[in-house]
């Protein structure tokens, strides 16, 4: 019989890695992907430490600059406040004086977090290994039962990124949505998620890859 062991090092290890995964996609119909004059990050992230929000725009500019396209985050280009109480009118003017012709959001849906308990010691043998004798079973047992554990707790975010063409009437021409589970960092939550739509909107013909850059794979 095999013994099946994840060590502790093992379970906070695989506690410890972060992921990004899209959960829906669109675009619109015939779309062809095309230049443009400069696109602005905008992000809408209502969390208490502004580093989630500049990473994540931040690492979506640089991903758009390296397929050959101008771009420009918000938290660079704008106040954090640089369009309330604007009307339309008002705040399309001012895109516009930018010289923004398209706009990316990225906007945090929802934020969970989950707590849940390690065991200190996670394993698993078949009982007729050690069930015949009473030793065998207590001593396994105990060391199962009574092993130190710890609580953990993972977050999970969700992710909505839509592109308008603020140059054909603010058409959206695509959207996206997506989880994030339990970030390493904001740093590396913000490259793993530019990353992953620019990919994808490459892929979707929403956006041209003019660099030939080679986007890492997820």
């Amino acid at each position: 019989m095999k013994k099946i062991l994840i060590s502790g090092i093992m379970v906070s290890f695989l506690i410890a890695c972060s992921s990004t995964r899209i959960t829906s996609s669109w675009k619109a119909d015939n779309i062809t992907a095309r230049q443009y004059n400069k696109i602005l990050v905008l992000g809408l992230i209502n969390e208490p430490d502004r580093t989630v929000r500049e990473e994540m725009e931040q690492h979506l500019v640089g991903d758009l600059k390296d397929m050959g396209y101008t771009a420009v985050c918000s938290c660079d280009e704008f106040d954090p406040k640089a369009f309330d109480k604007m009307n339309e009118k008002e705040a399309l003017a001012k895109l516009s004086k930018s010289g923004i012709d398209a706009v990316l959001t990225v906007v945090l849906l929802d934020k969970e977090k989950e707590r849940y308990y390690v065991p200190g010691r996670v394993s698993y043998t078949p009982y007729s290994v050690y069930h015949r004798r009473f030793w065998g079973y207590y001593s396994t047992m105990y060391s199962r039962v009574y092993s130190p554990g710890y609580y953990v707790t993972d977050t999970r975010y969700f992710w909505e990124s839509n592109f308008y063409d603020l140059g054909n009437g603010q058409e959206l021409l695509y959207s996206v949505q997506s989880q994030s589970f339990d970030p390493a960092s904001a740093k590396k939550l913000g490259d793993e998620y530019g990353q992953l739509i620019v990919k994808d909107m490459v892929k979707n013909n929403v956006l041209a890859n003019r660099n030939e850059v080679k986007l890492k794979p997820m």
